[in-house]
């Protein structure tokens, strides 16, 4: 697919699913959804590919479905990632210019950026993503945006997103054997920002929480800015795992129990409400007690929230989240886990979809929180192909200066040449002068 007919295709390869999408950029900013394949995922635990052929497998199912959708056949695709081994850390570079009158462009702001790619660190460990805090131009601290300023040294902080070179060679590796190349990695957590959040709530100060079925994104924002992000090891599967063992079921019985009767609450209300289900190979019928589902739940929820409190502390800015928590991902989708999350934190909470960025006229499966993230990666991708055109900018001014350089030296060695050729042969001609008088 080229991506010069404004369509971008995106793969969210989770624990649960794996989801492969296509979108058209329309002129107002928002994305149509014109394809889009769903298929089980049964190679990936807590972000992290452990069965190869099994995620090939379930990506060509999606990549297939989402190609007979639309009638488009793609090749370059954005993909998520996430897992355990992702983590972060801060810097600080900076660039002097030629001038102090010259206007900041994007290039030079871009070439600042890159320049963040060349810093050193653990070995098996590469950078994912490099993202810009705030900026400094010569002594005015505190800009968000330097481009049309003028300045001769621009420095600025950042966020910097690091993960396991395997763990990311990995996830190309699925994709590639599917005859797709990946354009770019995508952090998770990030694209569902971009999918469910406002600009106000990112102003204000806000952290998403993004509870899939193996991992728990978190990425926090404030003053317009990234101050955060994290992968918690733990989802949705974990409680059906919990339900599994203290019920005595199966996993498929204890993921129907968690989503058709499941809550993040237990109430009085529940204490004589029970469902009954079916027993294993002829056994007799199973009384599950919803009051005792609570009660599974809200224990294995709460070590959750605890380590998403912890995180939220960690970015520094915890006591400054002005639109408080906002929840999505298919784990969001559990009763009164809202309420919860409130209770524990202290922050508001709202259920954050992945439809403000959408045309109104969708595919409307796809306007749910368990596909923020997917929403999230094409966004992403229209993000990063205008950060590519300006790359492809500064290579092309870059160009004829290296082009000129050559020609010139080219144009200076025949000169040279010709120089000490008729030097040699001045000298010849004084040591052998002939005086026409004597002959």
């Amino acid at each position: 697919m080229s991506q010069n007919n404004h369509y971008v295709a995106a793969i969210d390869i989770g624990t649960t699913k794996i989801v492969a999408i296509i979108g058209k950029k329309h002129v107002d900013g928002k994305i149509e959804i014109i394809g889009m394949g769903n298929s089980p995922s049964y190679g990936v635990k807590r972000g992290v590919v452990l069965n190869i052929e099994e995620t090939v497998n379930a990506i060509k199912q999606s990549v297939a479905q989402a190609q007979d959708q639309c009638g488009i056949l793609f090749k370059d695709v954005y993909v998520g990632i996430a897992g355990q081994h992702i983590k972060s850390l801060r810097n600080r570079g900076y660039i002097n210019r030629d001038s102090f009158d010259d206007e900041i462009k994007k290039e030079d702001v871009q070439a600042l950026i890159d320049d963040m790619y060349k810093i050193p660190i653990d070995a098996g460990e590469e950078i994912i993503h490099v993202l810009p805090q705030s900026f400094t131009v010569d002594n005015e601290v505190g800009v968000k945006s330097p481009v049309g300023m003028s300045g001769k040294r621009l420095e600025a902080n950042f966020h910097i997103v690091i993960g396991q070179i395997a763990a990311a060679n990995n996830l190309k590796k699925c994709v590639n054997r599917c005859g797709l190349n990946v354009n770019k990695l995508i952090l998770e957590p990030l694209a569902s920002s971009d999918a469910v959040l406002t600009d106000d709530e990112k102003e204000v100060g806000v952290a998403l929480i993004d509870i899939g079925g193996g991992t728990t994104d978190v990425a926090v924002f404030y003053d317009s800015m990234i101050r955060h992000t994290a992968v918690i090891p733990f989802g949705g599967n974990i409680v059906t795992n919990d339900i599994k063992k203290g019920c005595s079921i199966l996993e498929r019985q204890a993921e129907q129990l968690k989503v058709k009767f499941g809550s993040a609450l237990a109430d009085s209300s529940m204490r004589n409400k029970v469902v009954t289900i079916s027993g294993i190979s002829g056994r007799p019928p199973k009384e599950i007690s919803f009051e005792n589902l609570a009660h599974i739940i809200q224990a294995r929820m709460e070590e959750i929230i605890a380590e998403i409190y912890f995180e939220i502390e960690a970015s520094g800015v915890g006591d400054k989240l002005g639109a408080g928590i906002v929840i999505t991902g298919g784990g969001a989708l559990l009763k009164n886990l809202a309420q919860l999350i409130s209770f524990k934190t202290g922050h508001e909470v709202r259920l954050g979809l992945p439809n403000q960025h959408l045309i109104s006229d969708i595919i409307e499966e796809i306007n749910a929180p368990q596909f923020s993230t997917s929403v999230g990666l094409l966004l992403k991708g229209y993000e990063y192909e205008e950060t590519e055109n300006i790359r492809k900018k500064i290579k092309t001014a870059q160009k004829p200066i290296e082009e000129e350089v050559v020609e010139q030296e080219l144009d200076e060695k025949p000169v040279k040449k010709k120089k000490i050729i008729n030097g040699f042969l001045d000298k010849f001609s004084e040591l052998f002068e002939v005086d026409d008088s004597k002959m």
